[in-house]
């Protein structure tokens, strides 16, 4: 049987992710499983009036695609039976190997995670909010900042067998105006691999390129520009950085 067309085989919708806040679905083309977020069920956000969600989307997935780390899953635009919108490889986890997890204070591993901040729950106990100490992780700690991910909760990390970790719901990208919000801070201060900073090196060089021909189609010019800014000034300083401004470092909910 002959591999499906993802780009002009119908889409069929097999059901909805009701936990999204934007209209997201389910579906197949051939035997192809997928996540198809239409355009037309975004919701208006007041910080994002340029450009829509499933272009940010795809946009993430060029950059990934650059980096050269397969950070996010094949996602494209195409129509679907709700109109244009953003289609994904859907993929099938192992909940077996979560990322980030919240625990009790006590029960923060001595090796093996990152502490990324303490609260308390709301039976009043101490808990800590910790993530896996990965090449995976920390290289998608690095496309975050590049993207200037406003939104990187812990169920946006996809865990795969084998430890190979996915990134998804990347609507809340690319603003021009620093944005990061995520639960991966666990690196702050330390250096950048030659590994990570080569990857940020292949999407300067892009940027010059192909993918900045292909950014263009889906981000404004100023959007690009400042793109290409976080990458030069993490390429400069060669360290993770810490947030910074008056906006909240980690999102809400944090899963």
């Amino acid at each position: 049987m002959p591999a499906p067309d993802l780009l002009t085989d119908e889409l069929t919708l097999t059901g909805r992710i009701t936990t999204a806040s934007n209209a997201t679905f389910l579906g197949s083309i051939g035997d192809a499983a997928v996540v198809y977020k239409p355009l037309a069920g975004e919701k208006p956000l007041w910080d994002f009036p340029d450009g829509c969600l499933a272009h940010r989307e795809v946009a993430a997935y060029l950059v990934s695609e650059a980096l050269g780390w397969n950070i996010v899953p094949r996602t494209w635009l195409r129509d679907g039976p709700l109109g244009e919108g953003m289609v994904q490889l859907w993929q099938e986890t192992d909940p077996e190997q979560a990322a980030v997890d919240l625990v009790a204070v006590e029960e923060v591993p001595e090796s093996g995670f990152k502490l990324v901040l303490e609260g308390e729950d709301p039976a009043g106990r101490i808990v800590a909010l910790i993530h896996e100490d990965s090449a995976a992780l920390r290289r998608m700690a690095v496309f975050d900042v590049v993207v200037n991910n406003a939104d990187r909760k812990g169920d946006h990390i996809l865990p795969m067998s084998g430890g190979h970790r996915f990134g998804v719901d990347h609507g809340l990208t690319f603003h021009s105006e620093h944005k990061l919000r995520t639960v991966l801070w666990g690196w702050i201060g330390e250096k950048l691999s030659e590994e990570e900073l080569a990857g940020i090196d292949r999407v300067l060089a892009g940027l010059d390129g192909e993918l900045g021909q292909q950014l263009a189609e889906l981000l404004t010019a100023e959007e690009i520009e400042t793109l290409s800014t976080r990458c030069a000034r993490l390429r400069s300083t060669a360290v993770f950085p810490g947030p910074r401004g008056g906006m909240p470092a980690v999102p809400w909910p944090l899963f």
